[in-house]
């Protein structure tokens, strides 16, 4: 008695169902009118608006920084305090790297792999065959422990405490995404810089990568390089007490 109360009962629900599908199905073709409603949200265009923003802002912020430097000089021989100040903040302009710098340059550049995972050896994945952080980092450290006196991380001046962090298959470094290659200039003692390069564990494994699945690797000198002013933040924004 019961299986025809439930055929009747279906026999309602299943076209009140198939015609608020209808429905929706008619609202979302009108309101597309044949364009990808998710379009707006599109990851690498996100991507792309966002670093846009970021080097908008870095402008602004540079155009504020030079006209407040304009400024202190201008009142500087009126105001001793501020004149002092001024004097302090040319000393240390070189070592907090806020001023543009030439000089000769050690260029590192780094690549993924240009092969698919099918054809890699036994053993390996499609993270080996990728750039890291810790790849990245590796070289950076190794040219700050040669006495690198001003680095370059893409089109970005870096100094000792920026932080380069791997964002899925690319770097964000100081607000911006970086797709591979990546390319680190230091300017120093390039010999010293090489050496360093050519005896830091951490390069050597990368180099062993290389040399297994075809990760890029190349240093290149350039005879003149020129370097803008750091523009980022010299404040740490954490920090952690190590006991």
């Amino acid at each position: 008695m019961l299986r025809p109360r439930l055929r009747s009962r279906w026999s309602l629900v299943v076209p009140v169902v198939t015609a608020g599908a209808g429905l929706m199905f008619a609202m979302s073709f009108s309101t597309a009118q044949g364009n990808d409603l998710r379009a707006d949200r599109d990851l690498p265009q996100l991507i792309l608006a966002g670093n846009e923003r970021v080097a908008q802002q870095a402008r602004t912020l540079d155009a504020l920084r030079r006209e407040v430097d304009q400024l202190s000089r201008a009142s500087a021989p009126l105001d001793r305090r501020l004149g002092a100040l001024t004097a302090q903040a040319a000393a240390l302009a070189a070592s907090a790297a806020t001023t543009p710098v030439r000089g000769p340059a050690l260029a590192v550049t780094l690549d993924d792999a240009h092969r698919s995972v099918d054809s890699l050896p036994e053993g390996f994945s499609g993270d080996d065959i990728v750039v890291h952080q810790q790849d990245v980092q590796a070289v950076v450290n190794a040219l700050w422990a040669a006495g690198a006196e001003a680095m370059m991380i893409q089109d970005q001046r870096v100094i000792s405490t920026s932080a380069v962090r791997c964002v899925g298959n690319t770097l964000i470094l100081q607000g911006r995404v970086y797709s591979p290659p990546y390319v680190i200039k230091a300017m120093g003692d390039l010999a010293r810089m090489q050496a360093s390069l050519d005896g830091d564990p951490s390069v050597a494994i990368y180099r062993q990568y290389v040399d297994a699945v075809g990760l890029g690797y190349q240093v290149t000198t350039e005879a003149q390089a020129q370097f803008p002013a750091y523009s980022g933040s010299v404040d740490l924004a954490h920090a952690t007490v190590v006991r």
